[in-house]
């Protein structure tokens, strides 16, 4: 049975179901808050139709096909009337802040209340990363399960690196950047709830100034995350190109499962 929908506040979140009582549990938590700004689609980039779906609509499919997963947390603005529960196991909160890591500190402190632990594994996804697939999920959780920090998947710098010479107007180069080490962060990225609430918790009081993903966060606390190799496909919807790529291959694995 589908659970009621109903605009949630972090102090009073619908519980996840309480009879999964494993030592450690997974949950996703996929912030989609944002107002789409740089993709010129007059409106929230989770909410533009891609090959028949919505953008937001992929990305919960990906983690809605990971039986692991105890639950999964949509992060919206307090004043989105456009995003409802598909499915019992995912809840949506209307705690979304101005910035990312507002959403995801406030959807912890959600998730928290639903019956998440201090132990418990979080993946937190960007919801216009709707090209992940539920392999790739599986994939960083396997990784993960057994890490004292966690991990996040991302992708070994294919290309030349170019470091531009500050404030010149056009840019040019001002030298070439060793990129052997280099690598470019994805999602999901995967702790423990206690170890990331607290954090991103030492940030709060200075707007998370800085903290550009979890794992910069963990960082400034001396962590160390894994990174596990992620698909190049795994690329974030922000321009009008992206969209018509994000098109021409969400279509191309609509073809092969009505083939499959």
């Amino acid at each position: 049975m589908t659970l009621p929908v109903r605009p949630l506040t972090e102090e009073s979140p619908l519980p996840f179901d309480s009879r999964l009582d494993a030592p450690t549990r997974l949950y996703a938590l996929i912030p989609c808050a944002g107002t789409g700004s740089r993709a010129g689609a007059g409106g929230p980039k989770q909410y533009q139709s891609l090959a028949g779906r919505r953008v937001i609509d992929h990305t919960v499919r990906a983690f809605l096909e990971v039986p692991a997963l105890a639950g999964i947390g949509v992060v919206v603005a307090p004043e989105d009337v456009v995003y409802r529960s598909p499915h019992d196991r995912v809840r949506v909160w209307h705690v979304g802040g101005a910035t990312r890591a507002h959403s995801v500190f406030h959807g912890l402190r959600a998730l928290e209340g639903a019956g998440a632990r201090e132990q418990d594994w979080v993946l937190v996804h960007d919801a216009a990363r709707c090209l992940i697939r539920s392999i790739d999920i599986e994939r960083l959780i396997a990784a993960c399960m057994a890490d004292a920090v966690g991990g996040l998947l991302a992708l070994p710098l294919p290309d030349t690196l170019k470091q531009a010479a500050r404030g010149e107007v056009p840019a040019r180069v001002e030298g070439t950047v060793e990129r052997h080490d280099k690598w470019l962060a994805q999602t999901p990225q995967m702790f423990r709830w206690g170890a990331l609430y607290r954090a991103l918790e030492r940030h709060e009081a200075d707007g998370f100034r800085g903290i550009t993903d979890e794992a910069s966060a963990l960082e400034a606390c001396g962590a160390r995350p894994l990174l596990i190799p992620g698909p190049a496909r795994n690329f974030k919807v922000t321009y009008p190109e992206d969209f018509a790529m994000a098109e021409a291959l969400l279509s191309a694995d609509a073809r092969r499962e009505r083939t499959s």
